[in-house]
């Protein structure tokens, strides 16, 4: 987990610097066409299979989706937002997968994992006003992407239980070609800054290349790392990627948030290390209920 808090920010310096001259579209198609070709040999190297329940096609395609519209709003706020102001806005989204759990899943949550999800939320406000001030209304598209990530990860918890990780991330970059392809060759000569392609410079080029590379392989790793350690052990390390964000962030753009955007950080994490501490606690308290013989 902590390879991937080290290189997932590595994707969102290369998309912030390809974003310079490529437009956001066109990153995010890239993204996902380099992640589909890295996981095609693997694929075929460890003789998985391709084929999905039909209940589970739908699901698979509309997950994708999110992940798409997740990945366009979070490069296209990157564009002109500081990498730490961003992604501290986009981890709301822990908080809202526990609330869409509470309230429309019926899981049980209880009021001290909400009022940390709320507290969290104020720790948003604060982020959200200084880069509201600053960039205006691109200070809210983050939230665009915590509220798809959010759903993204409510229908990731059932697939990762019946479909094998890698042939999850093919599907999910494949699937996510055959949707941005086709629209980068329609919003083709529209004049759009975020979707109409252009011929990338070399740099460009590379940097496309390097956001699609860190991508893939910082999923896999946190995949893999699920798979080896319970969730509720390797979910505070998830905060590591802010701190790392902010460091690359400031020695690669000279971008460092404001006193006040220091303080909304500093309470999403507080709030988000406090909602995985009562997680813990309520998992051990159910696992002593149901360790207590019937009378």
């Amino acid at each position: 987990m902590l390879g991937f808090c080290l290189t997932a920010p590595l994707l969102d310096v290369s998309a912030k610097l390809a974003s310079t001259s490529v437009p956001v579209g066109q990153i995010t198609a890239a993204r996902f066409v380099v992640q589909c070709a890295l996981m095609a040999p693997f694929i075929w190297i460890m003789g998985l299979s391709l084929r999905v329940a039909k209940g589970q096609l739908m699901v698979l395609v509309f997950r994708s989706l999110l992940l798409v519209f997740a990945t366009f709003c979070f490069i296209a706020a990157i564009r002109v937002m500081p990498l730490a102001d961003a992604l501290a806005i986009v981890f709301v989204a822990p908080f809202i997968v526990l609330l869409v759990g509470k309230f429309y899943l019926g899981e049980d949550v209880g009021p001290r994992r909400v009022s940390a999800a709320l507290v969290g939320f104020v720790g948003v406000l604060f982020v959200i006003q200084p880069s509201f001030a600053a960039f205006g209304a691109v200070a809210i598209i983050p939230l665009g992407t915590a509220v798809a990530f959010a759903f993204y990860i409510l229908l990731t918890r059932g697939l990762s239980r019946r479909v094998h990780p890698v042939t999850l991330q093919f599907h999910t970059g494949l699937i996510a070609t055959l949707f941005c392809i086709p629209a980068l060759i329609v919003a083709q000569g529209s004049g759009s800054d975020l979707f109409d392609p252009v011929w990338p410079t070399d740099i460009a080029l590379l940097w496309l290349l390097g956001a699609g590379f860190f991508a893939t392989v910082s999923h896999m790793m946190m995949t893999y790392a699920l798979s080896f350690a319970p969730s509720a052990t390797l979910a505070p390390l998830q905060y590591f990627e802010l701190p790392v964000a902010t460091l690359f962030g400031y020695l690669v753009f000279n971008d460092f948030p404001n006193t006040l955007s220091l303080l909304g950080i500093a309470i999403i994490i507080g709030a988000g290390l406090y909602m995985i501490h009562r997680e813990r606690v309520a998992a051990r308290q159910s696992v002593t209920i149901r360790a207590v013989p019937p009378i």
